[in-house]
């Protein structure tokens, strides 16, 4: 008996893949269209949505803390 095994194991992205997603993310409003399009495509390399996830989680993360900046400040700049 021989077992066939079903590889789930993700291709390697080359480096020319990771630079067309760095400079893709370098370009404002085209990076968060480019993001939301590459993360509903069922062709998309698992490990680049991994990455796109956290990246959108640090940003939502960096929103949130700067509007809790904005409000202590205001506070302090109010209160003078």
């Amino acid at each position: 008996m021989e077992a066939t095994f079903k590889s789930n194991v993700a291709p390697v992205m080359k480096v020319t893949d990771w630079l067309v997603v760095a400079i893709v993310s370098a370009i404002p409003i085209v990076n968060i269209i480019m993001w939301i399009v590459w993360l509903a495509s069922k062709k998309t390399n698992p490990n680049l949505k991994n990455y796109l996830i956290s990246i959108i989680i640090i940003f939502l993360i960096g929103i949130v803390l700067a509007f809790i900046g904005i409000g202590v400040l205001g506070g302090i700049l109010s209160s003078m």
